[in-house]
């Protein structure tokens, strides 16, 4: 039998901020935003969640002991657009990097390329820093995205069994 998640909402709340749920063909995994660090990010992220775009979308890349990536519907890694329309720039802040596992960022093909496409990191990753946004954390389901490390891949880092995200949700 499946899990029953009881999320409550303020009535103040406002419906376009908060943070994002995604249940996948793993687990659930609840990730909080950093509005106050990265607001562009935060929205695009938040709304096409809300909008159902990660629906059913694959994490097209796992390498172990780094990350988990998806948010591509085309499952390329070339594919995704954000809600502007276009790539959008980087909010890169030196205040925040990628210092161990269920860091949030987002994935890109160079400077200010944002679009849909984002990762969790699996370890730390010095690496990253300066060159991807980072724009939230896993707060609940962190055994699931270890999980996600876990499972095979081929030669190009694609799982050989789809990991999906079933339904993103807000809240």
């Amino acid at each position: 039998l499946g899990h029953l998640r009881l999320i409550v909402l303020c009535p103040n709340m406002s419906l376009d901020r908060g943070n994002v749920l995604l249940e996948t063909s793993i687990g659930s995994v609840t990730l909080e935003l950093y509005w106050e660090h990265a607001p562009k990010t935060c929205h695009n992220f938040f709304q096409l969640a809300k909008r159902g775009y990660y629906d059913g979308v694959k994490f097209h890349r796992i390498v172990k002991d780094f990350v988990v990536q998806g948010g591509d519907p085309t499952a390329t890694g070339r594919g995704g657009q954000s809600v502007y329309g276009k790539p959008f720039e980087d909010e890169i802040t030196k205040e925040l990097k990628h210092t161990g596992a269920g860091i949030l960022s987002m994935a890109n093909a160079g400077p200010n390329t944002n679009g849909s496409q984002f990762f969790i990191t699996l370890a730390p990753s010095p690496t990253l820093d300066g060159k991807h946004t980072i724009f939230g954390r896993v707060s609940s389901g962190m055994k699931v995205v270890q999980r996600m490390g876990l499972v095979p891949v081929d030669k190009d880092d694609r799982p050989v069994d789809p990991v999906t995200i079933h339904k993103a949700s807000v809240y």
